[in-house]
């Protein structure tokens, strides 16, 4: 183990799979001699050489969509996004080209392509470079979504999505970018997709969190620790695929159900695990299912606006209370 900023577990993953595999090559904005905004490739010109770190033109369409096409021919390319913002500007070909291109093809086309890039809250860059998108691609049938929350985390999703032959989009986010955690120095240290992983054991309630949200669950599980509530955390670490059978045995165990995530609450991926629990483990529930997201409301820039927006630690805890008082 080697304690690593978030951002140099992703950087280091990406050499070591570009050692490993010359096929494996990232393009992006600023990522040759800059390293990107964030530094998840610092350096990585050095020993691969600009052929292999391409910077591109600021054109998110133009550079996803070449990433299509050079999977498609048998490459395994990383795109980098400065903001996971801008999927959307390359909305057509994430949604009509990399997702369903295998499809069409019977399968023959593979598309081992990763997409990743950072979102979120934490710096005031307001409201077109701060949302959590990842819900708006759950809904399209041929993509995996990874959102890791720890180092180790996105060293051993990242390295799985590299080496998957489908499109993977993998969410950063900008607020876990200087945190150090414990990152297995194993080359071939991978996480499935599709496996949650429980945070910490509880009995009373179940806190389904992500990315950044994940360390805020904790910190409440602690708080709740205090009222003799004990809170069980789990991060699905991928949304696709979901792994709700650990989620369902935990609401199965606890008869209560918290979501929370940065994501706006309308619609969010909260509401689906939400459903699937009451779906599949209704006689089990003491209260419904609680809900944590972003108010309706765009990211505003103001760091103290910014954060009335979206959900608190305190929130949550109250979420917890709320639920498990019910009877």
């Amino acid at each position: 183990m080697s304690m690593k900023t978030y951002s140099m577990a992703i950087r280091d993953v990406i050499a070591e799979e570009m050692r490993r595999d010359e096929r494996v090559f990232i393009m992006g904005e600023d990522i040759e001699i800059l390293g990107g905004v964030f530094g998840c490739t610092k350096d990585l010109y050095k020993e691969f050489g600009v052929d292999r770190v391409r910077n591109t033109p600021i054109s998110e369409a133009g550079m996803i969509g070449a990433g299509v096409g050079a999977a498609s021919a048998g490459m395994r390319p990383i795109v980098e996004l400065m903001y996971m913002d801008f999927t959307l500007v390359a909305a057509d070909q994430i949604i009509n080209q990399a997702a369903k291109t295998r499809y069409v093809f019977g399968g023959k086309a593979e598309i081992p392509l990763v997409i990743r890039g950072q979102q979120g809250i934490g710096r005031g860059n307001a409201a077109t470079h701060s949302q959590s998108l990842e819900t708006l691609f759950m809904h399209i049938p041929g993509l995996k979504i990874a959102c890791p929350s720890t180092g180790a985390d996105a060293a051993g999703l990242l390295r799985t999505a590299i080496r998957d032959n489908n499109p993977v989009l993998f969410f950063e986010h900008k607020a876990l970018y200087p945190v150090k955690f414990e990152v297995p120095d194993d080359p071939d240290f991978m996480i499935p997709f599709g496996k949650a992983d429980i945070k910490r054991q509880g009995k009373d309630v179940t806190i389904v969190a992500s990315l950044l949200y994940v360390s805020r669950a904790l910190e409440a599980a602690e708080e709740l620790k205090k009222m003799n509530i004990d809170a069980e955390v789990i991060d699905p670490r991928t949304l696709v695929p979901l792994d709700m059978e650990t989620i369902i045995e935990s609401v199965k165990k606890t008869g209560r159900l918290v979501v929370a995530h940065e994501a706006h609450k309308t619609a969010g991926w909260g509401a689906e695990v939400a459903s699937q629990v009451t779906e599949n483990a209704f006689k089990y529930l003491d209260a419904p299912p609680f809900r944590l997201g972003a108010k309706a409301c765009p990211l505003p820039f103001n760091l103290e606006l910014e954060s009335a927006v979206v959900p608190s630690v305190n929130d949550i805890v109250n979420a917890a209370k709320a639920v498990c008082y019910q009877r």
